[in-house]
């Protein structure tokens, strides 16, 4: 699935912003919470998929 893949990429790209923010690199924690906005819509958009596949299959 397309939207599942993307929501695995950002994950794995935001992680080494996350361990520079916790060490307090304040830049890196802006593009944290960027980043987070956009796993937010990564995921929405999985869970969108998985209602449009269950919506096809109770059609069929």
């Amino acid at each position: 699935m397309e939207a599942y893949d993307r929501l695995v990429k950002l994950v794995s790209e935001v992680e080494d912003d996350i361990r520079k923010a916790e060490g307090g690199n304040k830049a890196a924690g802006t593009r944290v919470r960027k980043s987070m906005q956009d796993i937010k819509q990564a995921a929405q958009d999985v869970r969108q998929a998985v209602l449009d596949a269950r919506e096809r299959e109770d059609a069929s």
